[in-house]
């Protein structure tokens, strides 16, 4: 179409960044936008099977790719996403001196195609820069939500954890609408320590490019944080549009949630078939997402706490940081014990079908914002156990504010684990969300997000209406470029 608005998506190299890229550039192609996703070589067959069903699907879609300069900084051929480095601390600092070098790529790409609007990671600020050369507006995505940001922002101000005495003592984030309580070690360590670094360096340029975008794409809806929602545009002065859960956008058949990211480590039918033997809401499922890092302390405590609180169980375990053999992970005798009761899947699983499944009654989660809102959008509880980047500020809008989880109590930010949660307080959190009246009034609580997720998509909910302001927003700014133009 000769008017149609093209808009370049442009994910971080990572797998908690790429997956809610996708969703969220098939909700704008669902509207008419066409839509070009840019990513290195090594994850285009990530992308091409969906982008295949969603062309077949009249969608305009399509994918361009840029060389990863990875021998240019150092680090081997085949390396390009955030997942192999991280916890690297020789291997990281590398890896994003490399995505500063992608600008060069992407810039000759907007000069190829020459799209209306480019929609950028947090973690290329310098893309302000990029769209800018060209006449186009950049908007960001952060992949959390504005509670999140705005309990980051707050802290960042007002330094509230300088005016304690210990780690333990809490503190109140200030400004915010409700009182959030934190404790210093649930901070950040480059934040509470103040020492400049890299990392620390481009946080600022993420910063800096925020207040210079042209506006701030939300994976949330306005029924989940109102509060927070207006708070970061009223008080924060961010320009934002709250067009989630991206998730919910793709009508999924079971085998595209069974290879939804990675290629799953179980048959999604025997997954199903299991989970179908077992009563509603009476399996816990366990899973810290793709980055998370546990040791083989922390694994035995959590096998502890299953086998000990006598529930049904999905655990999904994708490495051990100190143990390669997984015959080791486990305390001796563990899965033997638990076959009945327990499915453990080692490596990637298929989330949202699992999530779905009406036997599912609550999900032990990181906290990382894509499983927190598949947690929500499946309408299940959570059990809290956030590591680090915003997970504890998430864990707090699940279990104070919404009210429809319980933590572990997970105090030390930290990318590998340095604190192991006993077995006793693991089993106690899953009882909460599982058994009793006030695991009901989760649930219950949980389903009504659900629904409101669900309502937010579509035709009039606020998230369609929000992705319709977007739309014509940039509509309108393409023509008034196009005017400057001609005269």
């Amino acid at each position: 179409m000769v008017n149609q608005l093209h808009i370049f998506n442009f994910p971080f190299m990572a797998q908690g960044h790429m997956l809610p890229a996708l969703d969220m550039a098939n909700l704008f192609t669902s509207r008419g936008v066409k839509v070009t996703l840019i990513t290195t070589h090594q994850h285009v067959p990530m992308f091409t099977k969906s982008i295949e069903r969603s062309r077949n699907s009249g969608f305009d879609i399509s994918i361009q790719s840029i060389k990863f300069p990875a021998s240019e900084v150092g680090l081997p051929e085949g390396i390009e996403s955030l997942d192999q480095v991280s916890g690297d601390d020789e291997m990281l600092p590398k890896f994003m001196r490399g995505v500063n070098l992608l600008q060069q790529p992407l810039e000759q790409l907007l000069q190829e195609s020459r799209p209306h609007c480019l929609l950028s990671d947090m973690f290329f600020p310098w893309t302000t820069e990029s769209a800018a050369k060209f006449g186009i507006p950049r908007l960001l995505f952060h992949g959390s939500c504005s509670f999140a940001l705005s309990a980051a922002e707050s802290v960042r101000r007002n330094k509230p954890f300088e005016n304690v005495s210990t780690d333990t003592e809490e503190f109140v984030v200030p400004d915010l609408p409700h009182q959030i309580k934190l404790t210093r070690t649930q901070i950040s360590t480059y934040e509470r320590e103040n020492i400049e670094s890299d990392f620390t360096k481009m946080l600022k340029k993420v910063r800096d490019s925020e207040s210079t975008s042209y506006g701030v794409v939300v994976n949330s809806f306005y029924e989940l944080e109102p509060d927070y929602a207006d708070y970061y545009i009223n008080v924060l002065g961010r320009k934002a549009w709250h067009i989630g859960p991206f998730l919910l956008c793709n009508k999924l058949q079971a085998e595209d949630k069974a290879q939804r990211g990675k290629k799953s480590a179980i048959d999604a039918d025997e997954c199903l078939n299991w989970l179908d033997s077992k009563q509603p809401n009476s399996v816990i499922y366990l899973c810290f997402g793709s980055m998370a890092n546990l040791n083989s302390a922390q694994l035995h405590e959590i096998a502890t706490a299953l086998e000990s609180s006598g529930q049904n169980f999905i655990w999904v375990v994708r490495k051990c940081v100190d143990e390669e053999n997984s015959s080791k992970w486990f305390p001796e005798g563990f899965e033997e014990r638990t076959k009945e009761k327990g499915l453990i899947i080692k490596g990637w699983a298929p989330q949202t079908l699992i999530l779905e499944h009406e036997s599912v009654g609550a999900f032990v989660t990181h906290c990382g914002w894509n499983s927190t809102l598949e947690g929500i959008c499946a309408g299940v509880p959570l059990v809290t156990w956030p590591f680090f980047a915003e997970q504890f500020f998430n864990e707090k809008l699940i279990t104070e504010v919404l009210k429809t989880g319980y933590g572990v109590g997970a105090r030390q930010w930290s990318r590998v684990s340095t604190e192991i949660i006993k077995g006793e307080a693991i089993a106690n959190a899953i009882n909460r969300v599982m058994v009793g009246d006030e695991a009901v009034e989760m649930r219950n609580r949980a389903k009504d997000l659900k629904e409101k997720a669900r309502k937010a998509l579509e035709e009039d909910g606020s998230s369609y209406r929000d992705l319709t302001a977007l739309i014509e927003e940039l509509g309108a700014y393409r023509s008034q470029v196009e005017r400057k133009q001609q005269d």
